[in-house]
């Protein structure tokens, strides 16, 4: 923007994506996710065998919370800028929005988590309440497992599922109702602020969905996969991975609009520049979380919850655990100084793609290294003894992300071509448009 944007310089209709142009990567996306869904499927319910069934259960989680994670954090810096009432992100608001609204889609990939052919090799617990017959399964655990047994009140069946329900619902809900509030501004003749005060009101208590959603997915998806461990800092640790990857979407996409010459005079170096800095903000927020997780557990040095980082620094997963250390927080955190790169919307999607993959390995680290060890502790005929990896698993993640990316980037872009790529009629465009920082 190199001019002062005016009311002139506004788009009357709108930005609008061609959707001609992403046809043909929306089409390829579509198939590689149908096909990938339909051998996920197969493979999830036992037609490849048992073994199969059992390690592509853990990679199929791992996809999958690794991009609900995005969709989550989309939903997030959707809630936050209404509730701050903020006139930057203005501009990239609608941004905000289609990312969130991948999220009851995303969402949908876990319901064969809710079939016992399929948790029966997640969650132990599961398996030791279904053992216990019609009897009372409260008593049982009494008798077999103490420490189960006082976990029962949250860690069991029907409350695992109705959590579930809500969590899908009740976040759908929430983004559905903010995205549509935002994109029937669009065509009112009459926009005014009143829609402003609607939305930044409406986000206020259901910023309490949205936490109740990113915390407890965690618990039930990840930290029950061993019913022993828990953690005090687990759901912030997840939080500050969702939002700074999501932003790290936000950037790319914005960076991939702007080359194809969409949302111009609206977005600039300075809205990259605020980016970047929460991007800078979250990637220091993750360490601190990360550590203090960390150091709480060593220094208790509480047998339940130190298991999490043995198994962790058995084998060569000690070798990714220092790497996020690095590679995860000190890389990005130098780089993120830097004023100049981040507001060059090239040099700032760089990092971005650096900082996913980076997510995608701290996910990796949090669901795969349980495999081999649930596995053989459960049914070591079939999985063999208890080791740290399971030779030959490595192909089935590939095929579960690349299943569950390409549906991402489908959705995703079928939420773009939808509506205006910004919201041309709300009463702080201009204010967004002129930005300086």
């Amino acid at each position: 923007m190199s001019h002062h944007v005016t009311s002139a310089d506004i788009a009357i209709n709108g930005d609008h994506l061609d959707k001609s142009k992403i046809s043909r990567v929306k089409t390829l996306s579509f198939i590689v996710a149908a096909c990938g869904t339909i051998v996920s499927l197969l493979a999830l319910f036992g037609v490849f065998g048992e073994f199969f069934q059992g390690t592509y259960a853990y990679s199929w989680v791992f996809a999958y919370y690794f991009f609900l994670t995005l969709s989550i954090g989309g939903v997030f810096w959707t809630l936050l800028h209404n509730v701050s009432n903020s006139g930057w992100g203005t501009s990239v608001r609608r941004t905000f929005e289609n990312l969130g609204s991948t999220f009851p889609w995303i969402f949908l990939f876990g319901i064969p988590l809710l079939f016992p052919q399929v948790n029966q090799y997640l969650f132990e617990w599961m398996n030791i309440h279904r053992e216990a017959g019609s009897g009372s399964v409260k008593e049982h655990l009494h008798h077999s497992d103490h420490l189960l047994y006082n976990k029962h009140w949250f860690m069991n069946i029907p409350f695992w599922l109705g959590r579930f329900a809500f969590y899908g619902i009740g976040l759908s809900a929430v983004i559905y109702f903010l995205r549509k509030l935002s994109t029937t501004q669009d065509t009112d003749p009459n926009p005014g602020v009143q829609r402003l005060f609607r939305a930044r009101f409406h986000s206020t208590y259901t910023l309490i969905v949205f936490a109740l959603t990113i915390t407890f997915t965690g618990f039930d998806f990840l930290m029950g996969q061993d019913y022993k461990w828990f953690s005090t800092m687990w759901g912030v640790y997840l939080f500050a991975g969702s939002a700074l990857n999501s932003m790290a979407v936000i950037v790319l996409v914005t960076a991939w609009l702007k080359s194809k010459g969409h949302l111009k005079h609206v977005t600039g170096p300075e809205h990259f520049h605020i980016m970047g800095k929460l991007m800078f903000a979250f990637t220091t927020f993750w360490a601190y979380i990360a550590f203090s997780q960390y150091f709480l557990i060593w220094y208790a040095n509480i047998t339940e919850e130190t298991s999490y980082f043995l198994i962790r620094n058995t084998g060569n997963w000690n070798i990714g655990m220092i790497c996020l250390v690095f590679l995860h927080f000190v890389v990005p955190f130098v780089v993120l100084l830097q004023a100049w790169l981040k507001k060059n919307p090239k040099y700032l999607s760089i990092v971005a793609i650096y900082t996913l993959c980076m997510h995608a390995l701290d996910h990796y680290l949090i669901t795969i290294p349980e495999r081999g060890i649930s596995l053989g502790r459960m049914n070591h005929k079939v999985f063999g003894d208890i080791v740290p990896a399971i030779p030959g698993a490595f192909w089935g993640d590939i095929l579960a992300f690349v299943t569950l990316g390409a549906a991402f980037i489908f959705i995703l872009l079928r939420a773009l071509g939808q509506h205006s790529l910004y919201p041309n009629r709300d009463p702080r465009i201009l204010e967004s448009a002129n930005l300086s920082n």
